[in-house]
């Protein structure tokens, strides 16, 4: 299969071989198992990267189930995972772990003209596509470990407190690991054992191809298990160490919507706890999700029901919350946003957003600007002092400073056809329910009356009344209300 990037052959030696061929049955969903995000980013994503943070340089990625679907999605994010060089390695029948190993061994070895994974010595890396916590200094302690030992295989393993379900890790008198027990194969004393396999581990090549070679599909469904490597290693007089990782939750796989939702909040709690660290005060975690791609300055306050997603920046001092949703958008010091949604906008400092406003991508605010209940702004900049309170759409527009928006002012942007923009000059005050019909300027100091629609330009300090007269006729309201009922004319 093709290849993404470019690279060299692994550091040390290591070539990764992530395994994601799966059908991944108890997510019941349409999507491949790895390709449901956590924290924003598919879970397959998340592992190649913390490979490329661990230093490791080339990695092959098992792929059956949804082959073209996985592959694209990796694919995609190629130049996001540099200098990690990826290849592809197709297992056509999912015949187990083993028989994954063996096809990403032999992606590994095929010869190849260019950069990439390949030879039959030194170190292979063994994980799974569905761990999106395993972090890259897992990974590091796990190939140091590996190194100073000189064993024949390393295995990450994770002491539980609930260990229904993983193979249970055997150890001899001397603490030596003599084998892996599946859950289902367990004896009543070795369900007890709290340490399980994560699925993670490093082989030196010969020893692995050799254990591999000789597993058989022992089994029902006529698979081979890679954990069987462990067995033939230890008959074998080879040694095998197992590394529990100081982060139970850190190796440990997705397999379903329960575990994905776990693995979401402990991601979740790690970026609060960092910014907390950081200075950012977190009134409520349980109820703050703020994307591990944000940047804060210290003193910012974060309040309950508060999302923040993307690549945000929010500067010293801002207080976000209760109820904000901030994505992809730069706030400048001191900002305060509450029950409203502000998207791929930039925000000067002192500027206040709130409740209930919705700033739309393209949004530019200055300094000290403040929008209000029911206010919408969309592709427009706002000079410093600005004020929209309420009930108010600004569209394609740019304000200058210390302007006056009034309730229910429009900006008319679109003929069905285009969008048009509007100017307003500093200082200028738009009346209540007045319409602004773009392409049009209104200029600096200038006043539009309440209830006025503008179709042509307003000169500077001049002002702008457009309505129409009311016809008054006394008493018509009471004697309306004082006749009877009329029955609805015919025809």
């Amino acid at each position: 299969m093709h290849q993404v990037g470019s690279g060299t052959r692994g550091v040390h030696g290591v070539v990764a071989v992530v395994l994601a061929a799966g059908t991944g049955k108890r997510m019941h969903s349409e999507r491949h198992k790895v390709l449901h995000p956590v924290g924003g980013r598919a879970m397959v994503l998340r592992v190649l990267a913390s490979l490329r943070d661990a230093g490791v340089r080339a990695a092959v990625v098992v792929v059956g189930h949804q082959a073209e679907a996985v592959t694209a999605a990796i694919a995609a994010a190629g130049p996001t995972l540099a200098p990690l060089h990826l290849d592809f390695a197709l297992q056509a029948e999912q015949l187990g772990t083993g028989h994954a190993t063996l096809a990403g061994l032999a992606a590994v070895d095929r010869p190849r003209a260019g950069p990439g994974p390949r030879g039959s010595t030194g170190t292979a890396l063994v994980l799974y596509g569905d761990t999106p916590l395993l972090g890259a200094e897992q990974i590091g302690d796990l190939l140091q470990a590996h190194r100073d030992a000189g064993a024949a295989a390393t295995l990450l393993t994770a002491m539980v407190e609930d260990p229904r379900g993983y193979g249970r890790i055997v150890r001899d008198a001397g603490g030596r690991v003599t084998a892996i027990v599946e859950d289902r194969d367990a004896t009543t004393l070795q369900t007890a054992i709290r340490e399980v396999n994560t699925g993670v581990g490093c082989f030196e090549r010969p020893s692995l191809d050799a254990a591999l070679a000789h597993c058989r599909p022992a089994n029902a469904q006529g698979e081979i298990y890679l954990t069987d490597v462990v067995a033939h290693l230890v008959g074998d007089a080879q040694p095998v160490l197992a590394l529990a990782a100081a982060d139970p939750q850190a190796a440990l796989g997705v397999n379903d919507r329960r575990a994905l939702a776990e693995a979401e909040g402990v991601l979740r709690l790690r970026t609060l706890h960092r910014l907390m660290d950081q200075g950012v005060t977190v009134a409520d975690p349980a109820t703050t999700y703020v994307a591990e791609t944000a940047v804060f300055a210290p003193d910012c306050v974060l309040l309950p029901l508060t999302i923040v997603e993307g690549a945000c920046d929010i500067g010293s001092g801002c207080t976000v919350g209760p109820g904000a949703h901030i994505r992809d958008s730069r706030l400048g010091a001191g900002c305060r946003v509450w029950q409203s949604v502000v998207e791929e906008s930039v925000l000067g400092g002192g500027v206040q957003v709130g409740p209930f406003a919705h700033l739309r991508p393209g949004s530019r605010l200055g300094e000290r600007v403040e929008i209000g209940n029911f206010a919408e702004i969309k592709n427009s900049t706002f000079g410093d002092g600005t004020k929209q309170h309420h009930h108010s759409y600004i569209g394609d527009a740019e304000l200058g400073a210390h302007v006056n928006v009034g309730a229910g002012v429009i900006t008319a942007n679109f003929d069905g056809r285009r969008k048009h923009r509007t100017t307003v000059g500093d200082g200028a005050f738009l009346g209540c329910n007045s319409n602004l019909v773009a392409p049009v300027e209104v200029g600096g100091g200038a006043v539009v009356g309440a209830g006025t629609t503008v179709t042509k330009g307003v000169p500077a300090d001049a002002l702008a009344v457009g309505r129409v007269r009311p016809t008054v006729k006394a008493g018509w309201a009471a004697a309306h209300r004082a006749d009877p009922v009329q029955a609805p004319r015919p025809g």
